[in-house]
């Protein structure tokens, strides 16, 4: 009987160090999951950054194309457009 209590004494260590082995390399894993996680993290938020910024110099870019000064400076010196005179204004009512 002695022998029995032993060997299911014995079985149970290897299972707990079993069991904690398992655990250590789950908790090995999860460390460089979450390294390799965190390192993308970091690299979307530049990204992010970066195309914040471009945004920003595009919207600027924008503006300055379609304004009103350089369209109006457009019409005249491309297509030859002016203001019509007050004699060329005709008011049409409905």
């Amino acid at each position: 009987m002695e022998g029995a209590g032993v060997m299911k004494q014995t079985l149970q260590l290897m299972l707990l160090l079993v069991l904690v082995v398992a655990s250590a390399l789950g908790v090995s894993w999860s460390v460089h999951q979450s390294r390799g996680l965190t390192g993308q993290q970091q690299q979307l938020l530049s990204e992010q950054d970066r195309l914040h910024m471009e945004w920003g110099q595009l919207q600027l870019e924008q503006s300055t194309w379609g304004g009103y000064p350089r369209v109006e400076r457009l019409a005249r010196e491309e297509l030859d457009m002016r203001l019509p005179r007050a004699e060329e204004k005709r008011v049409v009512r409905p």
